[in-house]
């Protein structure tokens, strides 16, 4: 009982698998304070730096737009142009600070999760249209980490302004004493400042928040034994339908094996093990090529196929099991063998020119070399 409330907890590190399944839906780690911080700080950065630029340019558009020709004011038609041209110049005041502002938001939201972009995540979920589930996201642990959360931002900023505005009340109460641009200059910069401060209280809560959300969603992804176990058998297979396959492969791997024996000049058993079946072309180059080889059933196998097709037996234990251990199935023989193999060969070429004149050659003995010796289990063999 106490095996299966483990294999219940999520106590296992998410594999690369759920991650990848995770990301594929839309779940990453994500940090919602870290996107706002970053982009109120660099666009605050942008404004004290170019502020009087864009002051400038503005005052300059709003100047210009009460500077027309007032036959205008007896064509209606051309307002609308010069309303549309005054708002072009505008929007190309403030372009900076959008860009900006984007590039800063795509590059900020990657940092905890990585760029992901998936088209699940625009899937509507009719399950968060449930009036239960939502009552129990509100009063879940997150909702109240995240109202903790809303409460110490809302502390933190409250704070920050009031100190800023209390180190700069002497500066804010000389602006009734100075000219309207140099007021609205200095104004600017005392409000610039203030929110740049502000901001980088939202840069301490990000900083806060976002190795928690990594920890979180960590936690989220966090599997169970019997999870990981399951994964492992869908990612590697089912052990039993996996020995079928190969059991199945070998068997048609066998098959077609047995179809080339009848090619084969001759093969070489140890009558009780092995047996290896040998092609060879005396008109080409090549040594002799093994077309089948088998142990136990199968050897039995491909001696019964040799019989049935003709094809020479010759009892040979020792070149049988080094032939076996040292060759592969098409492939040309070791050429420690080619001697050995040779006198088998040269044995059955004469065997069938010699039925014609009744004439029986001498069976060879052939000699492997001691290191092409091999026991039954591949061993090599300590020769006395």
């Amino acid at each position: 009982m106490a095996d299966q409330d483990s294999d219940l907890e999520k106590t296992e590190d998410p594999t690369a698998r759920k991650l990848e399944k995770a990301r594929e839906e839309g779940q990453i780690a994500r940090s919602k304070e870290l996107p706002a911080a970053a982009e109120l700080v660099l666009v605050l950065v942008v404004l004290l730096l170019a502020g009087a630029w864009f002051l400038g340019q503005t005052t300059d558009n709003f100047s210009a737009s009460f500077n027309f020709d007032f036959r205008a004011l007896d064509t209606p038609s051309l307002l609308p142009g010069i309303l549309a041209r005054a708002m072009f110049y505008g929007f190309l005041v403030i372009a900076p600070i959008f860009i900006v502002s984007f590039i800063v938001a795509i590059v900020s939201s990657s940092v905890t999760g990585g760029f992901n972009f998936t088209w699940k995540g625009l899937e509507p979920k009719f399950n968060k249209l449930n009036p239960i589930s939502g009552i129990k996201r509100m009063v879940s642990l997150n909702a109240l980490v995240e109202l903790t959360k809303a409460i110490l931002k809302f502390g933190l900023v409250a704070t920050a302004l009031y100190f800023t505005i209390l180190l700069q009340i002497h500066d804010f109460m000389t602006l009734a004493d100075m000219d309207l641009r140099p007021a609205l200059t200095r104004s600017a910069e005392l409000i610039g400042i203030s929110a740049l401060i502000v901001a980088c209280t939202l840069v301490l809560i990000a900083m806060i928040d976002v190795p928690y959300q990594k920890h979180q969603f960590n936690e989220r992804m966090k599997m169970t034994k019997q999870e990981v176990k399951d994964e492992m058998k869908d990612i590697e297979g089912n052990p039993e339908i996996k020995r079928k396959i190969r059991q199945r492969q070998m068997e048609m791997a066998a098959g077609r094996m047995m179809q080339k024996v009848k090619d084969a000049d001759v093969v070489i058993t140890n009558p009780e093990h092995f047996s290896v079946a040998l092609a060879y072309d005396p008109n080409g180059d090549e040594a002799p090529i093994v077309l089948a080889m088998g142990t136990d059933a199968i050897a039995f196998r491909i001696r019964e196929e040799a019989a049935k097709h003709g094809v020479e037996i010759f009892a040979a234990p020792p070149l049988a099991r080094a032939l076996y251990f040292t060759s592969q199935i098409d492939q040309p023989i070791h050429h420690e063998l080619y001697y050995a193999v040779a006198q088998v060969i040269a044995y059955v070429f004469n065997m069938n020119t010699a039925s014609a004149d009744g004439s029986v050659p001498q069976k060879p003995h052939p000699e492997v070399p001691e290191s092409m010796q091999f026991d039954v289990n591949g061993k090599p063999e300590k020769v006395h």
